[in-house]
């Protein structure tokens, strides 16, 4: 009897030990039966927590389109001058890029970086590096121009979906010699997967 008695319970053990490894496989090889997380890790947490990687995206991140606006130039041009009309994408690796709707001689490219300023605030340091001027416009290219610097400071509204602020222009030639001095007001909405070209205009 004894020997019958030791016998199941050495079986019974091989048994609850395939099931185990049976179910440690399943969770590694990502079967329904494992829950996984896109996780990170949280640089400078003393006990090395994992976070997911959503919780660390800052909602400014995502594609907009953008308005800026004169507003404040006591030499012109007069308030309410439109400056520009862009698609701006912010990235989260605190990079943002811009596609102007400048003329594309003028340079319709530039690019910029940021960082958080304060609950839903955010200053952007952007530079459009080079184009031209307009002595050939519009069907000829003009002489070289010098980068622009553009100072963004801008809220994001409660819902995410809009932002607004204020934006400083310096342009210089391409000694960097000031050129132009501009100040206004900035107006972003999200662009999303239901955005048509007439929301944009």
């Amino acid at each position: 009897m004894k020997t019958i008695c030791k016998m199941l319970r050495a079986g019974l053990g091989f048994v609850l030990m395939g099931a185990f490894l049976t179910a440690m496989a399943a969770a590694q090889c990502g079967t329904p039966t494992a829950k996984l997380h896109k996780q990170a890790w949280q640089a400078g947490d003393p006990a090395v927590l994992l976070t997911q990687v959503a919780d660390l995206q800052e909602p400014i991140v995502g594609m907009w389109h953008v308005t800026f606006t004169a507003e404040g130039n006591s030499a012109g041009p007069p308030d309410g001058t439109p400056i520009d009309n862009a698609i701006v994408v912010w990235h989260s690796d605190h990079t943002e890029i811009m596609n102007s709707g400048r003329p594309a001689q003028d340079g319709d490219f530039c690019m910029g970086v940021w960082k958080k300023a304060g609950k839903s605030k955010y200053k952007l340091n952007h530079f459009a590096w080079g184009g031209n001027d307009t002595a050939n416009a519009p069907s000829g290219v003009g002489n070289p121009t010098g980068p622009t610097r553009i100072v963004e400071v801008v809220t994001l509204s409660p819902d995410g979906n809009r932002y607004v602020g204020t934006f400083t222009l310096d342009a210089t030639d391409t000694s960097g010699n000031p050129t132009a001095h501009l100040i206004g007001v900035i107006a972003g909405t999200r662009v999303t997967v239901e955005t048509t070209i007439p929301d944009l205009l």
